[in-house]
């Protein structure tokens, strides 16, 4: 077997490959990706899950590309997380519903940058509403969140893909929710919508391939500011207990340890490409919270 340095087309650093002797007919090729200098844009980046991405990927020297919309305080905090880690980082204003400005922005960071290669898309809305209240969601509630939740995870996608599809390898990591797989969570028009964005996924990663995987992470409850602020600390605190008594391996995970899937998914997954990885502690295996009942 013969180890060789390859500089593959369109790229501006060399990848490793190894290659058996073609006249056994078959070849094998790794291929990969070099963090360190690759260019990542990151949705919903002011706070949680997105911002803990941001951070992660700068930890590796990843630079970023952080975007707000109604955050401006946190996406400055996660930018100057980000270059407090040693890598460059720049603040955008990004409404994802908004066709031109997911294609304006992507321009500014492919002029800034001169690639794209690593996207994650965070940013999502939410309307709480009882499963039970089926006169609590309006069709413009179902509206505004597939709008975001799909749409607009839609047209980021469909703004970067020839920068993307530049590249030899990229990823897009797209974060959906438990909620898609088990009907639960903070309204039906949500999971709905979660649904929809796995489904999306799918095709996505049929289109945009071979040199781009499209992949999606699916978090249960996370433990973070968002939710807590959202739901009011006394009924996050119930929900949290919950969550840990149904979870195999008894937690809940903070935005750190989704971020550290997702950079996973970046660093490791160049032969994964339309899969969706749940996060939740084991919860979705759905017998934890029996054992411990029986054991009392």
């Amino acid at each position: 077997m013969e180890g060789r340095r390859i500089l593959a087309r369109g790229h501006d650093k060399p990848y490793d490959r190894m290659e058996c002797d073609p006249n056994e007919g078959n070849v094998f090729r790794e291929f990969v990706v070099k963090l360190k200098g690759s260019v990542a844009l990151v949705t919903g980046s002011s706070s949680g899950i997105g911002a803990a991405s941001a951070r992660a990927l700068a930890a590796q020297g990843c630079r970023v590309a952080v975007t707000w919309n109604s955050n401006e305080r946190g996406g400055s905090s996660t930018v100057r997380a980000c270059r407090k880690a040693g890598a460059p980082a720049e603040l955008f204003r990004l409404d994802v519903t908004d066709d031109e400005a997911c294609r304006r922005v992507v321009r500014e960071v492919v002029d800034k940058w001169r690639r794209l290669d690593i996207l994650v898309n965070s940013a999502g809305v939410t309307r709480f509403c009882a499963a039970t209240d089926l006169e609590g969601l309006s069709a413009e509630d179902f509206l505004e969140i597939y709008r975001v939740n799909v749409v607009g995870v839609f047209q980021t996608v469909r703004a970067a893909a020839p920068f993307l599809k530049a590249r030899p390898v990229a990823h897009v990591v797209n974060v959906s929710s438990m909620a898609a797989l088990n009907g639960r969570g903070s309204s039906i028009a949500y999971a709905a919508s979660k649904g929809a964005l796995l489904t999306m996924g799918k095709s996505l990663a049929r289109v945009l391939g071979p040199r781009v995987r499209v992949n999606t992470i699916s978090p249960g409850l996370v433990s973070g500011a968002w939710a807590k602020e959202a739901l009011g600390e006394k009924k996050f605190a119930a929900m949290q207990r919950l969550a840990s008594l149904r979870s195999t391996l008894k937690g809940v995970p903070k935005p750190e340890e989704i971020a550290s899937v997702i950079l996973g998914m970046v660093q490791g997954g160049d032969m994964i490409t339309g899969s969706n990885v749940p996060v939740d502690g084991g919860a979705h295996l759905g017998t934890a919270h029996l054992l411990d009942l029986g054991k009392g």
